[in-house]
C-alpha cells in the first residue's frame, strides 16, 4: 500500500455522469479524482458484473508524469445501502491481504455514498479469457502451465485462510468465487487473484450475508456451499479443483447436456445470473461421483487424475486439509517434470498462446478487451512457432 493510501479531506472525485467532455466529441464521461499529489483518470471499462459492480481501468498520474495503469471499482446507480458496505467491507480486508499471487488494493474513497476502489492492474487476461482461447485453438493448456497457475492460486487462497486480526484471532477467511474469472495471468507470468468480493470471514461489524443468497459463480461452488452446509476453507479447495481440470482438459466438469437429468428444486438465490443454471448446478453437482472426473480427464498421466479427484472429493475430510497442502502436491507434480516450469516459461506459454488464438480471432467473442493488438487483423496475425 502506497504511502497516499488514506485519502485527505483535499480529495476530490468528480462525477462521471456530470463531468464536463465537451472537448472529446463522441467520448464518454471520465472519471476523475486526486489523493494527495496522485490524479486518476479512467479510461473504459475492464468488466461488468451482475451484482452491480463496474472495473474501470485508469491512469495514474503524478506531478512529474504518468506512473501506471490501476483499476477503480465503483458500483453502478443506483447502489444499496447494503452493496456499498459489502465492497468497503472487500477493501478492510483485501488491506490485510499481502501476498505475491494477490492483487493489491491501493485505497478506497467515499464520493456520492458510493465508494470506489483503486487497486493494482494486472497486465494480463482472466484465466477464463486464457481457457477460452486454449478452446478455440482446440489444445488445452500444458500440464506444466496448469499446475503452476494452480499452485500459486493454492498459495494465494493458503494466506487469506490463515489471516488473523490485529488481536491474533483467527478471521476465519473463505474466498467463495475461486473462479478462472478472479485469477489473471500477467503477461511477464505472475498470477494474481483479483477480487475478494464474495469472501466470508469473521470480521467484527461485516454484515452477514443473506442465508438464502449464493455470491460468486455457482458454476465454481462446492457441494456444501451450495446446500448451505457449515464450510471452511476446503470449500475454496473443491472451487480451484474444477478450475484445475478446467485448464488440463478446456472443460468443465459439470459441461455435459442431459435432457433427462432433473433439475433440483431450490431455497436458495444467487446474487448475480449464474453461468448455469442454479437449478441445474445443484441437480448435477446432487449426482456427482468420482468416476466423473476419471471420465473427464481421460488420458491423461494419474498424478494430475490424484490431485484433481482429492480436491474434489464431496467430503471435506477426504480433500486436502489446507490449500498449503494441495499447493504441496501441485509444486511437487510440476517438480517430477524434466524441464522447470515457472514465471518464464509461464510468460512464454502466454504469449504462444495469444499468437495462436490472434489467427482465430473472429470466431468468437471474447468478455475482455485489448487481448489483441488494436488494428490487427485475423489475417494478419502469424502464429508462433511450436514448442518443438
Amino acid at each position: 500500500m502506497t504511502d497516499d493510501s488514506t485519502p485527505t479531506d483535499e480529495t476530490q472525485i468528480e462525477d462521471p455522469t456530470t463531468e464536463n467532455t465537451s472537448d472529446l466529441e463522441g467520448a464518454r464521461p471520465r472519471l476523475r479524482f486526486t489523493i494527495e499529489t496522485t490524479t486518476y483518470e479512467t479510461i473504459r471499462a475492464l468488466e461488468r458484473r451482475g451484482n452491480g459492480e463496474v472495473v474501470l481501468l485508469a491512469e495514474r498520474h503524478l506531478p512529474h508524469g504518468l506512473a501506471g495503469l490501476v483499476t477503480i471499482k465503483r458500483l453502478r446507480n443506483p447502489a444499496t445501502f447494503e452493496r456499498c458496505q459489502r465492497l468497503i467491507e472487500e477493501v478492510q480486508l483485501a488491506f490485510r491481504l499481502h501476498h505475491s499471487a494477490i492483487a493489491q488494493v491501493h485505497h478506497l474513497k467515499i464520493h456520492a455514498d458510493r465508494p470506489h476502489v483503486i487497486a493494482e492492474y494486472v497486465d494480463g487476461p482472466t484465466l477464463d479469457t486464457i481457457i477460452s482461447l486454449a478452446t478455440m485453438r482446440e489444445k488445452p493448456l500444458s500440464a506444466p502451465f496448469a499446475l503452476y497457475i494452480a499452485a500459486e492460486v493454492a498459495d494465494a487462497l493458503h494466506h487469506a485462510h490463515t489471516l488473523r486480526d490485529s488481536e491474533n484471532r483467527p478471521l476465519g477467511v473463505i474466498h467463495r468465487d475461486v473462479a478462472p474469472r478472479n485469477i489473471r495471468v500477467a503477461r511477464s507470468g505472475e498470477v494474481k487473484v483479483t477480487d475478494f468480493g464474495a469472501t466470508y470471514s469473521l470480521m467484527v461489524g461485516r454484515e452477514e450475508t443473506p442465508g438464502l443468497l449464493l455470491k460468486g459463480d455457482v458454476a465454481y461452488a462446492s457441494p456444501e456451499y451450495l446446500h448451505r452446509k457449515p464450510m471452511d476453507g476446503r470449500s475454496d479447495i473443491f472451487s480451484l479443483g474444477l478450475v484445475l481440470m478446467e485448464m488440463l482438459t478446456c472443460k468443465h466438469l459439470f459441461d455435459v447436456e442431459d435432457e433427462k437429468a432433473p433439475n433440483a428444486t431450490v431455497d436458495v438465490m444467487t446474487e448475480e445470473t449464474p453461468s448455469v443454471p442454479l437449478t441445474q448446478m445443484i441437480a448435477l453437482v446432487n449426482r456427482y461421483r468420482p468416476e466423473d472426473v476419471e471420465n473427464a480427464m481421460a488420458g491423461l498421466p494419474d498424478v494430475l487424475k490424484a490431485i484433481v479427484h482429492k480436491a474434489l472429493q464431496r467430503k471435506l475430510s477426504e480433500r486436502y486439509a489446507t490449500a498449503a497442502e494441495m499447493r504441496d502436491a501441485l509444486r511437487a507434480a510440476l517438480a517430477a517434470h524434466s524441464q522447470p516450469f515457472g514465471r518464464k516459461e509461464a510468460s512464454e506459454e502466454l504469449a504462444r498462446l495469444l499468437s495462436e488464438a490472434s489467427v482465430l480471432r473472429d470466431r468468437v467473442e471474447l468478455d475482455e478487451e485489448g487481448i489483441f493488438p488494436e488494428g490487427l487483423d485475423a489475417d494478419e496475425a502469424t502464429p508462433a512457432p511450436n514448442e518443438e
